[in-house]
């Protein structure tokens, strides 16, 4: 399919070597979708586990267990099968029933 650019005359149809670039330019982001995803997860991930930092201080009166295993179910999350397309987020104790 004819890609075109924008100018001032109105759309002019990409060269040859212009859709060459842009074939390789297309490939290449579409290479690093992974990456991306997987840098979002990671840092919902790190947002997740920041919101309960203070579950693990001395004085807190958190079920530290539970807090601990939800802790360290987030750290894991990298390690699901899916990752990083398809994520099993954890229940936070506090949303456990």
């Amino acid at each position: 399919m004819t890609k075109f650019r924008a100018t001032s005359e109105g759309l002019i149809p990409f060269t040859d070597e212009e859709e060459n670039l842009w074939a390789v330019e297309q490939a290449a982001w579409n290479a690093g979708a992974n990456d991306r995803k997987a840098a979002e997860v990671r840092s919902t991930r790190n947002n997740k586990l920041l919101e309960c930092d203070w579950t693990q201080i001395t004085d807190a009166t958190a079920d530290k267990t539970a807090w601990a295993v939800y802790r360290m179910t987030l750290r894991d999350i990298t390690e699901q099968a899916g990752f990083p397309w398809t994520i099993t987020w954890p229940d936070a104790p506090w949303l456990r029933k």
